[in-house]
């Protein structure tokens, strides 16, 4: 799956950290494509069990995190947890079969 990441439309360029949580029942490969993300700001990553994400070459990914997470099974009970882990989810998306995902990230 690829995971496009553009900052939202009023903000040039997006110098803010970013967690994600990328979920998955079976284990993916996530291709990460970013446009207009600030270098050397901390990004993390947390992936289900099995899951890795693949950089593309040039981009912030020596300030990115990788990490392997065993997340609640249910979406109620992962964004809980999400919640209670982070104080707060600015997005959330549930999507049963997509090759490529679009993110804006911003205020």
């Amino acid at each position: 799956v690829t995971l496009h990441l553009n900052p939202i439309s009023s903000v040039h360029i997006h110098q803010k950290p970013l967690v994600f949580l990328l979920n998955s029942p079976l284990p993916l490969v996530w291709k990460l494509k970013t446009e207009r993300l600030a270098p050397g700001v901390r990004r993390v990553f947390f992936v289900s069990l099995g899951s890795v994400v693949q950089f593309e070459k040039g981009n912030f990914s020596l300030s990115a995190e990788t990490e392997e997470k065993f997340f609640p099974e249910k979406n109620e009970h992962l964004l809980q947890w999400a919640q209670k882990e982070y104080g707060a989810v600015t997005s959330f998306t549930e999507l049963k079969i997509s090759r490529n995902i679009y993110i804006k990230v911003g205020e």
